[in-house]
């Protein structure tokens, strides 16, 4: 059925239940998982909303940011091999989480991608925008959604 599937996760609880659903299903089709975390650029112009910091600084918030995410990628990878799944963990930095979600599954081969849905409405989409949506209309490998 599917050869390796990857997991987006954020960290949150909506997506601890897409993890444990990639995780169940890679189980029953005898496929690799793929579990990845985006982790955004530390805004550097005061135009993205940000207060003017220095360059060590901004260093060190995106290396503790990367830190925190393969901790989260390590944890899904340890229990994917626990429930007998080979699974692999990647971070990726970009401020585009669809695009880089896209771009991994393609890089690692994947024939699968599993993510969750906050399923926002009305105003809150429209600002927070849906990385889901941008994902299920430009990804060209099918796209299991959960809520």
């Amino acid at each position: 059925m599917y050869k390796r599937i990857l997991v987006a996760t954020d960290g949150s609880e909506l997506s601890s239940k897409a993890v444990q659903s990639a995780i169940a299903l890679a189980a029953l089709s005898g496929a690799a998982l793929v579990a990845l975390k985006v982790v955004p650029r530390y805004p550097r112009a005061y135009m993205e909303g940000s207060l003017p910091v220095d360059t060590q600084n901004i260093k060190k918030i995106e290396a503790q940011w990367a830190a925190s995410a393969q901790a989260e990628v390590d944890a899904v990878r340890a229990e994917a091999s626990a429930q007998g799944v080979s699974a692999k963990a990647v971070v990726a930095k970009s401020d585009l989480v669809a695009e880089a979600l896209i771009a991994a599954a393609k890089k690692h081969k994947c024939d699968l991608i599993v993510m969750a849905s906050h399923g926002r409405k009305g105003i809150k989409r429209l600002l927070l925008g849906s990385e889901t949506q941008h994902v299920l209309t430009h990804s060209h490998i099918p796209v299991l959604v959960l809520r």
